[in-house]
């Protein structure tokens, strides 16, 4: 009988716990749900939303054997499927970063991970994973608890499971992962003192979960675990896009894919931007109103004509008299421009803003048209009160907070605010001096410094400068010179002077500057960028410009 009284705690305790987990798992695969089948390839098609199932294709995916010694890369190895990120033994560790260039897929395949562990997809690591985590990385500045984060983010309004709750099963759990999506958009990268994110990163917190960061491959955090295995995805071949259309677009219809394959193999230039799965993507749903897509030669092009099929659309659905307010709002966007530059140039860059604080910027007009059109998109999030003199039932309330689309529309609005400003007379940069191309304070006027290029890094920021010098061709011959002056930037030269098309006549002195210099290829660059240096050298040759010999070197 004794024995029987003991137990009984113990059971009791373990039945509260069980429930208690069945009820956290139980929400949490509700709020995935949400997330993964409403995925949408194109912002404006509201009515089209997608099951990540039904989208998501396997682009290539390496790890990195060996760290790169001095100038030279890494060894990177290929893994033959999404799975291998959880399950190879290559890259076994509690800690993983995976790496993309904008664009590439980071949040799709963790989505992918979302829908595998909820439906325990018998081929995924995920069907026995315990407990699956996924947080948004923008949404956690300021915050200082998983469990907070975990509470705020991820269960509904009225769960009664405390953040107690949360920690007190997650470390009773078998297994966990935990997936902390774009720390490039994470807002307390920069802090002066170690954040939750480092924490968690260098093993000081929540050591015996799996950890995958994803982050751009220019964004890398400043510390983490030496056992830490990285990772990239590298986008989309022929094979990989023509399984998308089959799967996504068109079905069986093998006479419709191999008329959008046609597009593609008649513009080597859009072909060439289609490895980049977020342009393939948009390209292979929009492929059919047009065939504007034949004149595409660069990203800018590119970009500019999809934002105006996003408001053409919309106007199309809208009453006549409402049309010339939409033109308006489509041309003058200047303030959008603004709020989005100054987003990107901070400190901490803040690509989120409230409801109140973006309607307040852009105007309620504005607003409502940029979100129907699908650029900027809403999101309602928890907001913690500390104001002790608060009511307990006042201090968690719900905001709606606002962000664009995805982190290159925010670039392209931002381009603009710069192209205008680097095509004023008064504007100049000044170009490096030698040995000075590290020292920002140096690269510019008085007049600029501390406001402009100095807070734009041209690696996490390439895609800020080349629609800059696609938008303005006077711009781009003060941008690019500046880059050019710069050792550490002339691959992002290369790529803006390709945003110019065939229009390089005032910049060949700058053409001819590149290509005098030893120009270095590496295996591990992007397809565009070793396609884009070889342009350079064709240019190069048409004008008659002068190269230097021995110019590629493969690692």
């Amino acid at each position: 009988m004794q024995v029987v009284c003991n137990l009984f705690p113990i059971l009791t305790h373990l039945i509260i716990f069980t429930a208690r987990k069945d009820i956290f798992i139980s929400e949490l695969k509700e709020k995935y749900n949400d997330l993964y089948e409403s995925v949408k390839p194109i912002p404006y098609i509201r009515d089209g939303l997608y099951c990540i199932d039904r989208v998501f294709v396997e682009g290539g995916i390496e790890y990195l054997v060996a760290e790169g010694k001095m100038n030279s890369p890494g060894t990177w190895a290929k893994l033959s499927s999404y799975n291998d990120i959880l399950n190879d033994d290559r890259v076994k560790s509690t800690r993983r970063i995976l790496e993309g260039e904008p664009g590439y897929g980071k949040s799709t395949i963790t989505l992918q991970f979302a829908y595998d562990w909820c439906n325990k997809v018998q081929t995924s690591y995920l069907k026995n994973t315990d407990i699956f985590i996924l947080l948004r990385l923008r949404q956690l500045g300021g915050v200082n608890s998983i469990y907070t984060a975990i509470k705020r983010f991820l269960l509904p309004k009225d769960s009664t499971l405390t953040e107690s709750d949360i920690e007190n099963i997650l470390s009773d759990s078998t297994s966990v992962v935990l997936i902390l999506d774009g720390y490039d958009e994470y807002p307390d990268q920069n802090s002066d003192s170690d954040s939750i994110i480092v924490n968690i990163l260098t093993k000081e917190l929540l050591q015996p979960f799996e950890v995958i960061l994803t982050t751009r491959a220019s964004c890398l955090p400043k510390k983490y675990s030496a056992s830490t295995k990285r990772l990239r995805l590298t986008g989309f071949d022929d094979k990989v896009r023509t399984k998308y259309i089959q799967k996504a677009v068109v079905g069986n219809d093998s006479e419709a894919t191999q008329k959008i394959k046609k597009q593609l193999d008649e513009n080597p230039d859009l072909r060439d931007l289609c490895q980049v799965p977020l342009f393939f993507v948009m390209f292979a749903h929009m492929s059919n109103e047009s065939r504007q897509f034949q004149k595409i030669n660069n990203v800018t092009f590119f970009f500019r004509y999809m934002i105006s099929c996003f408001h053409s659309h919309m106007r199309n659905k809208m009453k006549d008299e409402n049309v010339q307010s939409c033109h308006l709002k489509e041309a003058d966007h200047m303030k959008l421009d603004d709020l989005a530059f100054e987003g990107l140039s901070g400190k901490n860059q803040q690509i989120v803003w409230t409801k109140e604080d973006i309607r307040e910027r852009l105007g309620q007009d504005f607003l409502n048209q940029y979100l129907r059109i699908g650029v900027l998109v809403e999101e309602e999030v928890i907001d913690i009160s500390d104001n002790p003199s608060l009511k307990i039932s006042d201090h968690i309330q719900y905001k709606t907070e606002v962000r664009f689309y995805h982190r290159l529309f925010c670039e392209w609005y931002a381009a603009h605010h710069l192209a205008k400003y680097a095509s004023r007379d008064d504007v100049k940069f000044t170009p490096c001096g030698e040995g000075e191309e590290k020292d920002e304070q140096k690269n510019m006027t008085t007049s600029d410094k501390d406001v402009y290029l100095k807070s734009l890094d041209p690696f996490n920021l390439h895609y800020v400068y080349r629609f800059a010098c696609g938008l303005d061709p006077t711009a781009a011959e003060k941008i690019i010179a500046y880059l050019e002056s710069r050792k550490d930037a002339e691959k992002v030269a290369i790529l803006c002077l390709l945003e110019q098309g065939q229009n390089i006549t005032n910049l060949l002195e700058t053409v001819q500057k590149l290509c005098s210099r030893e120009v270095t290829i590496y295996d591990n660059d992007s397809l565009l960028l070793q396609k884009s240096t070889v342009k350079l050298l064709e240019i190069a040759e048409t004008n008659k410009v002068r190269v230097g010999r021995n110019t590629f070197h493969f690692f």
